[in-house]
């Protein structure tokens, strides 16, 4: 797969049987919502996926896998699949919990929102300049 990054391969490889089920169903939607994608390891060996800035990255826990959303709060949410981080400000979290499906097509399309909204120049950008009340259309 291009644009991948063997630091995040050893991540991943190092995960129960489980997470790695999860972690690289969301590195292949990742890589399927724009071929230019391409993956990092930043902070603490946690993979990024990045494309003009932070799309999203992951985070195994325990009993499930983050996956933090970079979009600054403006990506719509209309199949209500962000578990975490309603109120922050730079990113928010799908937990994925053992034994639960990837949501794959409201996940693809969130990604692919925060990949367009990176092209525009960010999502920082974006709410700059969203209308009062609003927030930007893509």
């Amino acid at each position: 797969m291009p644009g991948t990054d063997p630091r995040v391969d050893a991540y991943i490889d190092a995960l129960a049987d489980w997470q790695q089920a999860i972690c690289r169903e969301v590195r292949e939607i990742a890589h399927a919502v724009d071929p230019e994608m391409t993956e990092t390891v930043k902070r603490k060996g946690q993979p990024y996926f990045v494309l003009q800035g932070n799309v999203c990255a992951l985070l195994a826990a325990k009993d499930h896998v983050n996956v933090f959303l970079y979009d600054g709060a403006i990506v719509p949410d209309p199949d209500g699949i962000i578990t975490g981080g309603h109120g922050n400000s730079t990113a928010r979290t799908v937990a994925v919990r053992r034994g639960e499906a990837v949501p794959s097509e409201p996940l693809a399309e969130m990604l692919g929102q925060i990949v367009a909204n990176n092209r525009a120049g960010g999502w920082r950008k974006l709410k700059r300049e969203e209308a009062p009340g609003g927030f930007p259309e893509a």
